[in-house]
């Protein structure tokens, strides 16, 4: 008797639970509500973000999820009636009536025919248990591109998804995103900034004169900005302003609030300033052995790292590992003849210092041994050769090969440019690693198989350079 109290006590549950949103009328939408709350929201991550109190990738993950249910709202307020006329009414009455006759009459005569109150569940928990896996970002990324392919002016939602991007290391997705922002939302500090970081990361993390552009751009309107700043000093100090640089970095860690995280990485950078200021900006080889593979405006920005090395060494030809760090940036990008005439340019200015000769020499040496790109011999008035064993005072090989075995990484995964595929072989070449040389010809064309045109002009580069198997 109890069983079916509790059977009936369900039923009517049951039934209620149906006919309830079915009698009641229907009440004034709430999605236009629920968006001004998600925007509410989205604003207010970015305030804790500015302010320190939650990290970049805290921030980001929430931009997502509210960004999801912000996206799902606007849809909704598209896709909802605003009147229910009579003809609605009336069939809801009817539904309402025969849900409840039919409820307690389909779900008993189901019980009678197939259930047992004696018997237990034969199926395992385990079996039973249906799990609800959470949306992947790449799943709700799809939705919102979906979202923004049927309303492409919807700036909120670019602006939603722009930092998404970026996070997935969709760069010049998120450049894009950022754009159409600006475009239709207007200007602001923060998503000046933001573009500029964008293009800068696009450009493997050098500021270039579009990036710069942005940047100051956002100073204009907010000279407060932290990302502008910080982004500015690292623009100053890849053109060799090392002070100017770390001026910018000393005044934005002097007015951080206690405990922002991000001053961690502006006294990183600065330590990096102070500890070489005597030293030329010379661009790193990680970027020299990319260049080839990168975009045209990273190129020219590289290649003019380079040549500002050049002229500062010119004007001041004192230090050593700025001539040694110029001759092997010009090796790489594949000028020996500049790379020549450097090595005989520093021998000139050093030779009225013997032991900074010395060095040079030794340097020299080693980057010929290991090379094979001859060097000028030391002329008499240049002093005595370095003696054998000298240890030679110039940035180690390590972070090249590690940033060429970075490039071979990048080119297995996508490899379709010939330039990057050449300049990976010329690498190999220029650390004197022969196996490596034969192995990435031979994927080259491997990978460029299907584009007869860029295979044709990876070999003729081949041949014009030189390089065999």
């Amino acid at each position: 008797m109890t069983f079916w109290l509790i059977l009936a006590a369900m039923t009517a549950a049951a039934v209620f639970a149906v006919i309830w949103p079915l009698a009641r009328h229907a009440g004034p939408a709430r999605s236009g509500s629920d968006i001004a709350v998600y925007r509410d929201q989205l604003a207010e991550v970015e305030r804790d973000l500015a302010a320190g109190l939650v990290g970049k990738t805290e921030a980001e993950a929430a931009r997502v999820e509210i960004s999801r249910r912000l996206l799902a709202a606007a849809d909704a307020a598209r896709a909802m009636p605003l009147t229910v006329n009579a003809a609605a009414a009336w069939r809801r009455r009817t539904v309402a009536v025969a849900s409840l006759l039919a409820l307690p009459v389909v779900a008993g005569g189901l019980y009678l025919f197939l259930g047992s109150p004696e018997l237990a569940s034969g199926q395992p928990a385990a079996q039973r248990t249906v799990a609800s896996p959470q949306q992947s970002v790449e799943s709700l990324v799809a939705e919102a591109e979906a979202h923004l392919a049927r309303n492409a002016e919807d700036g909120h939602g670019w602006e939603l998804l722009a930092p998404v991007y970026m996070r997935l290391g969709r760069y010049s997705d998120s450049v894009a995103a950022w754009r159409n922002t600006l475009q239709l939302l207007g200007e602001s500090a923060e998503r000046e900034a933001n573009l500029g970081e964008a293009l800068t990361a696009e450009a493997n993390d050098v500021v270039t004169a579009n990036a710069k552009t942005a940047f100051v751009r956002a100073m204009t309107l907010d000279e407060t900005n932290v990302t502008a700043r910080y982004y500015l000093g690292l623009a100053a100090e890849q053109d060799g302003q090392r002070e100017k640089a770390a001026n910018i970095w000393r005044d934005l860690i002097a007015e951080a609030p206690a405990g922002t995280p991000w001053v961690t990485d502006v006294r990183n950078a600065l330590a990096r300033v102070e500890s070489t200021s005597a030293t030329a900006p010379a661009p790193a080889a990680a970027q020299v052995a990319d260049a080839g593979s990168q975009p045209s405006e990273q190129q020219a920005a590289i290649r003019g790292m380079v040549d500002r090395l050049a002229a500062r060494l010119k004007q001041d030809g004192s230090d050593v590992d700025g001539w040694v760090q110029l001759v092997r940036s010009y090796k790489v990008l594949g000028e020996p003849d500049k790379a020549r005439a450097a090595a005989a340019d520093a021998r000139q200015a050093l030779a009225g210092t013997a032991e900074k000769l010395q060095r040079l020499n030794a340097a020299l040496q080693q980057l010929e041994d290991s090379a094979g790109v001859p060097a000028p011999a030391p002329a008499p008035h240049e002093g005595a050769p370095a003696a054998a064993g000298a240890p030679p005072n110039h940035p180690s090989d390590a972070s090249m090969q590690d940033m060429v075995a970075r490039l071979a990484q990048r080119l297995k995964a996508s490899g379709s440019n010939p330039e990057g595929w050449l300049m990976l072989v010329r690498s190999y070449e220029t650390l004197g690693e022969k196996d490596k040389v034969t192995a990435a010809i031979g994927d080259a064309r491997h990978a460029l198989a299907d584009d007869p045109g860029k295979l044709e002009q990876f070999n003729s580069a081949l041949k014009h350079f030189n390089i065999t198997e």
